[in-house]
């Protein structure tokens, strides 16, 4: 085992329920100590790989690595260092002290056993003598969720896996689970995965962030991501319905089922409808959510339009000039050559 290892290693790895859905991943790694998010719509396989790279389940194919040793039969001993937090965390029905000490007294490590779980609660905000004696029932649902990651934090995993940890808390619990997370990989070197739906908060947290559709890697968290099916269409272009009776306009996919991938800095934002430009999609819609990318130091601008969001990147100046503000309605343009087959 080279230290220079990575984490988790995947190769050819499928896995599926029946004739419903199958992951397929050729090959994916993560690296020691790093933060990557998974995004994507419901169903694509988030929570399905969360679940076997957390050893909970076993792909169908392929191999997997961990800390540069092949994980064949042996999942106990691997699922030792990893620990996964579900979208709908299950707590003991006993008291919030006896839920974040379960892991330790079932290791049978009892020494400071108060002093850390006292930490414990602390790391997600929630103070220790206000809260270590209720019962599970008397709990919130942000406050639950936060009482289940603490329950994982004192065990110091090697790694943290969270599947939709924001979904349906209060905006003070996201912000606290944020900043217990962002501890734990600091202080500990904890590697850490989320599947999440806010980007915005998953920007805050991750430095990776990687796409999922149809059980496919299929690019990093910024792309967008275009379904088919396509259909021969006006002036030799093709197209795809969209909601509300709107298109999207592309050049001759090689599949009529094949995805496309359009890059956020290929479109184009105006606040008033363009009249002469050669773009074959323009397209209306209202911007929802804005965040700073610390890659770039642009601003990514998610707009919804007709039920579907499309990110785009835009610079400070241009944020400035238009006068950008979640709520205002906008124009998204781009070319029809500007969607890469997947």
């Amino acid at each position: 085992m080279s230290e220079n290892s990575p984490l988790y290693e995947l190769s050819q790895v499928q896995h599926g329920y029946g004739r419903e859905f199958r992951l397929s991943i050729p090959d994916f790694t993560i690296e020691k100590g790093t933060s990557t998010g998974l995004v994507g719509p419901n169903g694509c396989g988030k929570s399905t790989l969360l679940k076997i790279l957390s050893f909970l389940e076993k792909p169908d194919k392929g191999s997997i690595f961990f800390n540069g040793n092949k994980v064949d039969n042996n999942y106990s001993s691997a699922r030792n260092e990893v620990t996964l937090v579900m979208q709908e965390p299950y707590l003991l029905k006993r008291s919030v002290f006896e839920n974040v000490a379960y892991g330790l007294r079932v290791r049978n490590e009892k020494k400071n056993l108060k002093n850390l779980v006292y930490e414990a609660l602390d790391w997600v905000g929630l103070e220790p003598g206000k809260f270590a004696g209720r019962h599970w029932y008397e709990l919130s649902g942000g406050e639950t969720q936060r009482v289940s990651i603490a329950s994982r934090l004192i065990l110091r995993p090697k790694v943290l896996l969270l599947d939709e940890p924001t979904a349906g808390v209060d905006t003070h619990s996201a912000s606290l689970i944020q900043k217990a997370v962002v501890k734990s990989r600091n202080r500990f070197e904890t590697t850490i995965v989320i599947a999440s739906h806010d980007k915005a908060w998953l920007n805050s947290i991750t430095g990776t962030i990687v796409r999922i559709h149809n059980g496919r890697i299929v690019g990093s968290g910024t792309e967008n991501i275009i379904s088919g099916p396509w259909h021969i269409d006006r002036d030799n272009l093709w197209s795809t319905e969209i909601g509300g009776g709107g298109k999207i306009y592309s050049v001759k996919p090689p599949d009529k089922n094949t995805i496309a991938v359009l890059h956020p800095s290929d479109i184009i934002i105006a606040t008033a409808k363009p009249t002469e430009i050669s773009a074959q999609n323009i397209l209306l819609g209202e911007i929802r959510q804005m965040t700073t990318s610390e890659k770039n130091n642009r601003i990514q601008i998610e707009v919804m339009v007709s039920g579907i969001t499309l990110s785009c990147s835009v610079t400070h100046s241009a944020v400035e000039s238009l006068s950008l503000i979640p709520g205002k309605k906008v124009f998204v343009i781009f070319k029809a050559s500007s969607l890469i087959w997947q």
